[in-house]
C-alpha cells in the first residue's frame, strides 16, 4: 500500500516556484530542501518536489519537456469545499499562475484548473459527499 506520494516537477526558477507554492498556502519542508530542490508539503501524504532542471536531468535519461507548450500530466487534488478550490485557484492566479480552463460544475462535482509558473497543470476539485465512494 502506498503511504505517501512525492510528485517531482522540473522548474526553471526554484526560489520563484517556492514563493508561488507557499503563496498558495502550502508549506516548505526544510529537511528535504537545498539549492537544487525544495519539498512542498501539500498534506501529510502529498509532497511536491520542485527540482531544478540540472538536478532533474540526473533522474531521467529523457529530455525535460517544455510544459508551457506540452502536457506532461494533469495533477488533481481534492478539497473539502468549493470555496477552498476557488481560494487556492485565485491565489495561484494572483501569484503569476494562469487559468488552464474555465470552472466545470457537474452538480455533484466542481473543478477548476490552473497552470503554475512552469506550465504544470493542477486541477482542484470538490465532490459532494453523497457522490463519493468512500462514504
Amino acid at each position: 500500500m502506498v503511504n505517501r506520494i512525492f510528485v517531482n516537477l522540473a522548474v526553471t526558477n526554484l526560489p520563484r516556484s517556492v514563493e508561488f507554492y507557499t503563496g498558495l498556502g502550502f508549506t516548505m519542508e526544510p529537511r528535504f530542501t537545498d539549492d537544487t530542490a525544495a519539498c512542498i508539503v501539500v498534506s501529510d501524504q502529498i509532497f511536491v518536489m520542485l527540482v531544478t532542471h540540472e538536478k532533474f536531468k540526473s533522474f531521467t535519461p529523457k529530455p525535460i519537456c517544455n510544459s508551457t507548450l506540452e502536457n506532461e500530466m494533469l495533477l488533481c487534488l481534492s478539497f473539502a469545499s468549493r470555496e477552498k478550490v476557488d481560494g487556492i485557484v485565485e491565489k495561484a492566479i494572483s501569484s503569476g499562475g494562469t487559468i488552464f480552463r474555465e470552472p466545470q460544475n457537474y452538480g455533484f462535482m466542481y473543478s477548476r484548473a490552473f497552470e503554475d509558473l512552469d506550465g504544470h497543470v493542477w486541477e482542484l476539485m470538490f465532490m459532494e459527499p453523497s457522490a463519493r465512494s468512500d462514504q
